[in-house]
């Protein structure tokens, strides 16, 4: 069994394949392997984007999940991979979970739900703009030079975050602030959430009316392939390295705000997406 090639990266919400494998799953389903899909999984490494909704040969898909098969050995599921994804020696598969099972070589119509992708889509957008403005309203916080995000500013959001997770039509990030971020020179003493925000929210709508030009970089077809999502800003061009979905300009969020709250040492940063 090969690498599941994908084509969700193109915003592609459908297609047609065949079933090459099946794979037990907990709680009775079962775990519908196919050579080629429009389903976005849920990713083992990094799960900050929930799984695709929709259809396999007419069955509802219940859950979508990342599959990793080593050389000689069975197909292990999400948790239970020991590695990081694509990594050598073993193939990545997208899982389609079903209540019910159907026959390796049966020629399946995928189908995803096109609105729920539209919400991830735009809280994903929205969480990578939401990073980067963060990253610049925080700039003048570091006291030793830090790694630079694509725009220029110190990355706060790559050396802080302890997790992400995408919602529809928004996301939520956790960072931490303790004692190994000011090591690396960062200051929150005095820091007021609400300025921040404010600061955010400003640099978000000048974004957002800019129109800018969303796009993911596709190396290859494959699951593992290293996407990078880029976005054409007023400030400079702006990348990411992201294995999500994504919209295609930034005027399609109608528009966006953050919302920054304070509390044990932990910043924690909500996008809400208010989509025209």
């Amino acid at each position: 069994m090969k690498s599941t090639l994908v084509t969700f990266p193109s915003g592609l919400t459908s297609g047609r394949s065949q079933i090459v494998g099946t794979v037990p799953v907990e709680g009775g389903r079962h775990g519908l392997v196919v050579s080629e899909t429009p389903f976005h999984p849920l990713d083992h490494t990094w799960p900050d984007q929930p799984a695709d909704r929709g259809t396999i040969g007419g069955l509802p898909v219940v859950d979508c999940v990342t599959g990793a098969l080593p050389e000689d050995g069975e197909i292990l599921l999400g948790t239970d991979i020991p590695v990081r994804r694509g990594a050598e020696g073993w193939e990545w598969l997208v899982v389609h979970v079903t209540d019910s099972p159907l026959p390796v070589g049966t020629e399946v119509e995928l189908e995803v739900d096109r609105e729920h992708r539209t919400g991830l889509s735009a809280g994903h957008t929205a969480c990578h703009l939401a990073a980067l403005a963060l990253n610049a309203a925080l700039a003048g916080r570091w006291r030793k030079e830090a790694r630079p995000d694509s725009l220029g500013h110190p990355d706060f959001d790559q050396a802080a975050i302890t997790s992400s997770r995408i919602e529809p039509y928004g996301s939520v990030d956790v960072y931490r602030l303790g004692k190994s971020l000011r090591k690396k020179g960062f200051s929150a003493d005095d820091l007021d959430p609400s300025a921040v925000a404010d600061e955010v929210n400003e640099r978000l709508a000048g974004w957002v009316a800019a129109d800018a030009p969303v796009r993911v970089e596709v190396p290859g077809p494959e699951l593992t392939a290293r996407r990078t999502w880029h976005c054409s800003l007023p400030d400079g061009e702006a990348s990411i390295p992201c294995g999500g979905t994504h919209v295609t300009r930034t005027s399609e969020l109608g528009s966006v705000s953050i919302a920054l709250t304070l509390d044990d040492a932990a910043l924690t940063m909500k996008t809400t997406v208010s989509m025209c």
